[in-house]
């Protein structure tokens, strides 16, 4: 997903609001649902990029969505949005609050992308090489399971991507291929 820079400042706001009242951790758990819940409706998400369905409807669908299960200050944030006509922003903001919220914790994502499941052994390495390339930081391990890699791993540590995937080496392969220096 491309977020958009304005998304950060939303966010960067946000998070400096939370860490002056203390509840940082509590406001990150809440954009985490608020992420994961756009993420899983589409309809929601429509309905925050519609022009057509006025600011104070949407402010109590999303009241009545999250109702008891985020914390006062997401919701009057999320409530800023909507009456700043930002509305649309808000998986976006959620997202880069998580990022941010990591930054701040030293926290590196590591994403390992697979054919089959990780076995621990292969777990312990990945989590030793992300170690090794960002040390003194906490590692945060996600792992997805991918059929069309075929066979082995595709690593994604920070901004780094390490990919030994037979997909991929195909994909170069084809490339080579589609060059054909033969000439008859």
């Amino acid at each position: 997903m491309n977020i958009a820079p304005v998304a950060y400042r939303y966010a960067r706001s946000l998070m400096e609001l939370a860490q002056e009242r203390g509840v940082l951790a509590g406001v990150e758990e809440d954009m985490r649902l608020v992420a994961r819940t756009c993420e899983a409706n589409r309809e929601l998400v429509v309905l925050l990029n519609s022009p057509v369905v006025k600011a104070d409807k949407k402010d109590k669908i999303l009241s009545a969505v999250f109702a008891g299960k985020i914390g006062a200050i997401t919701t009057s944030f999320m409530s800023i949005l909507v009456r700043k006509g930002r509305e649309r922003l808000l998986p976006h903001v959620a997202t880069a609050f998580s990022i941010l919220y990591k930054i701040s914790k030293n926290i590196v994502v590591a994403q390992v992308t697979s054919a089959v499941p990780l076995d621990a052994a292969t777990r312990e390495k990945v989590m030793a090489l992300a170690a090794k390339q960002h040390p003194g930081k906490s590692i945060e391990l996600v792992e997805l399971v991918d059929p069309a890699l075929i066979c082995g791993l595709s690593i994604r540590i920070g901004d780094e991507l390490y990919d030994g995937s037979v997909s991929r080496q195909l994909s170069d392969m084809r490339r080579e291929f589609s060059k054909n220096p033969y000439i008859p």
